[in-house]
């Protein structure tokens, strides 16, 4: 998948995500400088920074590795608010770097099928049609198929992004059974030889036990065609949704065995301090972040930059 055209391009993707980064990245900051104004690091100041780690979804293992590690090292000294946004930054940095993994596409299937899941509203079918137009530009072809057939919305969209990335769609009328729209998808794209097969899914958490057996259905049918497909599946997370995001990776990794993460929405309101969390928890690949609706806005996940970015930290001699 695409990471950054250049040098320009990376640097503006790293300055919006931190634009994007704001809501978390103000109380973080503000609250370690109102913490430590000339005060040595003791019980009260490592209480009250493990509080705000806490506060701002970060999560209590990631809050207490950071003070743990303060106390270690700087207990009883005095500390600036730079040197603990710099450990913060570090010790961050150190959890993501694991999970900061490239989507990888096998070139021996034909097609690679990626399933993509989540709950209605964090940008399932934009976040397809952005790995669409990414995977075209790597010279890829690419299949979409519509498989959240409850919502003409999403069936419309995701048409929508076939038109503008140049990728067939295979699509049905709304309420047509997923699995088997999945299925004519799979022999299609098998037909054309085409490399990558990406499938939208629908995203109704209302009622787990129908949702479960939505998916195990449309993965049950696909390997009636390929006994390993799917050979990715992606769950799109919506950053701002906060603690609520760890409860969808519990639920979906539960009925859909998910290999990879794709964190989007990390605008101004965003909490991307549960990223963090979701990695310290799960140690799924996250692949990729978005910062905004265009094709560009989405890139590989950097876990030095998201963590100098969360901890308001200077990267490479920029702010």
């Amino acid at each position: 998948m695409t990471t950054d055209a250049g040098p320009e391009n990376g640097q503006g993707f790293f300055t919006r995500l931190k634009s994007g980064l704001s809501h978390s990245k103000t109380a973080l900051s503000d609250g370690i400088a109102g913490i430590f104004n000339k005060r040595k690091l003791d019980d009260d100041t490592l209480d009250e920074l493990e509080d705000l780690l806490i506060t701002s979804d970060i999560g209590v293992e990631v809050a207490a590795a950071v003070t743990g590690q303060l106390r270690q090292t700087r207990y009883n000294k005095e500390i600036t608010a730079d040197e603990v946004r710099a450990a913060l930054a570090e010790e961050v940095a150190s959890i993501l770097a694991p999970v900061a993994l490239p989507l990888a596409i096998d070139p021996t299937r034909k097609p690679h099928v990626i399933l993509v899941v989540g709950v209605n509203g964090t940008g399932k079918t934009t976040t397809i049609g952005k790995l669409a137009q990414q995977l075209r530009d790597d010279g890829k072809s690419v299949m979409l198929a519509a498989g959240d057939t409850f919502r003409a919305a999403a069936i419309e969209q995701l048409q929508i992004w076939g038109e503008r990335t140049n990728c067939p769609v295979v699509a049905g009328k709304v309420g047509a059974d997923a699995a088997g729209l999945a299925f004519d998808a799979l022999a299609r794209a098998r037909a054309d030889n085409i490399d990558v097969l990406l499938v939208d899914t629908a995203g109704r958490l209302q009622n787990k036990a129908n949702l479960m057996a939505e998916l195990e259905k449309v993965v049950r049918v696909i390997r009636k065609l390929d006994a390993d497909a799917p050979h990715s599946t992606l769950l799109v997370l919506d950053a701002t949704t906060g603690q609520n995001a760890l409860n969808q990776v519990e639920v979906f990794q539960q009925v859909a065995d998910v290999s990879g993460l794709i964190m989007t929405k990390l605008d101004g309101t965003a909490r991307g301090g549960i990223l963090v969390a979701i990695a310290r928890r799960f140690g799924l690949p996250i692949h990729a972040i978005g910062v905004g609706e265009g094709v560009n806005d989405m890139q590989a996940f950097d876990a030095t930059g998201f963590a100098h970015a969360l901890a308001d930290v200077e990267i490479n001699g920029k702010s």
